[in-house]
């Protein structure tokens, strides 16, 4: 079939017009929108008219449209084709007119930005042109404006989950591509995504995350929760980074807001982490410290103030029979000094027991020498005085 005009050099005027039904799913993964759209397409066969009077007054007939010729209209933009059987009818009027109506689900390429995620507002361009005519040919033209177009696609709007229909926006121009000039008409749908689930689900809890992380600090340092604790926190950013992963696209040309967000956080948790192993560690290696000078301690106040009477404990003599010998030698010396100093015998006496009782490192209880480095402690610092 050829196109329908007496002269091949005059051009068809095609004049089609597109309204947005509703908006079926948006994917940033594979920067892919799918509408749901209606499109009307007109032109005139001149080859086709008659009286109406004629003809019972009929002005209008439906016929198959394989019977006649129709314009090659495709859209630049889709990546797949429409499962859905076209038309099968086209009307066509006494003056020679002929219309044909279509209702679409595209899968079409877009561009995402997602550079202010989940704020964003997204801009896709739906181009139709012709497959093998020029703009000397086909000549596409808009019949309703961009005003009109957005009044009645507000009315037919059905529903719009995620995304909010902002503006729609058509065009004409002509472009050139290796010498071949053809007419093209652009609709440019502005769309803009609701953010308050991901405000909810997403930066709240990642906000909540770093309140926890914070209050860990009240956590004592010397006990090991604390750093599960953490480890935990971070854990739980590092899951919702994943989550963003698998929404946002990996081509985009800029950082989003929101990865940025979740890194710094990241980071902050991780500088967190670190200080508590470092201090944990400045901790324990200040308890071993503190443990070697008990030792040092125990050795130089206990062991020596009972040199005597450990000798004597190996000779064969009881407790009960050193101690006695040790009272009858100091007797003397011990009416003339202060009664603070029969104390501080009798302090020592119950020391040296302990020690001849506690005859190797396993039959000593837990916290043995901590007490043995407490009492010397006591005990040299009255002797001093």
């Amino acid at each position: 079939m050829i196109r329908p005009v007496k002269n091949y050099k005059d051009p068809t005027i095609v004049t089609l017009d597109l309204f947005l039904y509703a908006i079926l799913d948006v994917r940033e993964k594979d920067q892919q929108f799918i509408p749901y759209i209606w499109i009307d397409l007109w032109w005139k066969n001149e080859f086709l008219s008659w009286d109406p009077n004629d003809f019972c007054n009929i002005s209008r007939i439906s016929l198959p449209n394989e019977l006649l010729w129709k314009p090659d209209i495709t859209i630049e933009e889709m990546s797949e084709t429409d499962r859905a059987p076209p038309n099968p009818f086209l009307i066509i009027r006494n003056n020679g007119e002929i219309e044909i109506t279509d209702d679409q689900v595209l899968v079409s390429a877009c561009r995402m930005r997602v550079y202010k995620f989940p704020f964003d507002i997204q801009t896709c361009n739906l181009s139709f042109k012709s497959v093998v005519h020029n703009d000397k040919e086909i000549l596409l033209t808009e019949h309703f404006n961009s005003s009109k177009i957005v009044e009645e696609t507000r009315k037919l709007m059905h529903n719009q989950y995620e995304w909010l229909f902002v503006n729609l926006t058509v065009h004409t121009n002509n472009i050139t591509y290796l010498d071949f000039n053809q007419s093209v008409i652009t609709y440019s749908i502005s769309i803009k995504r609701r953010a308050g689930l991901y405000i909810i689900n997403f930066m709240l809890p990642i906000l909540f995350f770093v309140g926890l992380d914070l209050a860990s600090f009240m956590i004592s340092d010397s006990s090991g929760e604390k750093l599960g604790f953490k480890v935990t926190v971070l854990l739980a950013i590092t899951v919702m980074q994943l989550i963003l992963n698998d929404i946002l696209p990996s081509s985009s040309n800029r950082i989003p807001l929101i990865a940025s967000y979740c890194i710094g956080i990241f980071g902050m948790m991780m500088l967190s982490l670190l200080e508590t192993v470092l201090v944990m560690f400045l901790l324990h290696k200040d308890m071993k410290e503190m443990a070697r000078k008990e030792q040092s301690m125990i050795e130089d106040c206990g062991y020596k103030e009972s040199d005597v009477s450990i000798k004597n404990y190996h000779t064969g003599q009881t407790p009960s029979e050193v101690l006695p010998v040790v009272k009858e030698e100091s007797s003397s010396q011990l009416m003339e000094e202060s009664p603070d100093f029969e104390k501080l015998s009798y302090e020592l006496r119950e020391l040296v027991k302990m020690l001849l009782n506690s005859r190797t490192e396993e039959t000593r209880p837990s916290g043995y020498w901590k007490e043995i480095a407490v009492d010397s402690d006591h005990l040299c610092a009255e002797w001093r005085d």
